[in-house]
C-alpha cells in the first residue's frame, strides 16, 4: 500500500526555497490535446498548415494549457490540499512541437492573511526560444495546528 502524498505546511516553507523542476515534452499530441481539452478549437493550435499560413512556424500551445501546466507545477510541489488563490502569468516565446518546456520556481513571500497561510511562488517556464511563461501563483497552505 502506498502512502498518500502530504501537503506542505505553511510553516515548513521558506522564502527563497526553490521548487523541483518539471520538464514538459512538447509533442504535437500534447499541444493539440491540451487545446482541445480546454475547448480551444482555434486552428493555430491543431492545424499546422493553417498556423503557417497565418505566420507561425508551426502549431503552438494555447494560454489555457500553459496556465494548466503552471498550476500542475505548483500543486505537484505543494500537495493535494493546497488551494490556488491567484495565478498571474505572462506569455513570451511560443511553445512549438518538438521542444520542451522546463518549469522552475522560487518562493517569493509568505504571510498570514485572514488566518490563512499564503505563499507566493514565482514561476518560469522556458523552452528553446526563451521564456514561454513567467508569473506568480499565490496559494494557501495548511497551517500547523496550535494547541488551545
Amino acid at each position: 500500500m502506498s502512502a498518500l502524498r502530504q501537503t506542505l505546511q505553511f510553516e515548513a516553507v521558506r522564502v527563497g526555497q526553490t521548487l523541483p523542476e518539471l520538464l514538459i515534452e512538447l509533442t504535437p499530441t500534447v499541444i493539440v490535446s491540451t487545446a482541445i481539452a480546454s475547448r480551444d478549437y482555434q486552428d493555430v493550435h491543431h492545424d499546422r498548415d493553417l498556423a503557417v499560413q497565418r505566420g507561425s512556424k508551426d502549431i503552438f500551445m494555447n494560454i489555457l494549457s500553459s496556465n494548466g501546466f503552471v498550476g500542475r507545477f505548483v500543486t505537484d510541489w505543494s500537495g493535494p490540499d493546497a488551494i490556488i488563490k491567484r495565478v498571474a502569468i505572462r506569455l513570451g516565446a511560443p511553445n512549438y512541437p518538438y521542444d520542451e518546456m522546463r518549469l522552475s520556481g522560487e518562493v517569493k513571500s509568505k504571510e498570514i492573511v485572514g488566518g490563512e497561510g499564503i505563499v507566493e511562488v514565482f514561476v518560469r517556464g522556458a523552452n528553446g526560444l526563451g521564456d514561454h511563461v513567467t508569473g506568480t501563483v499565490r496559494l494557501a497552505l495548511p497551517r500547523a495546528e496550535t494547541g488551545p
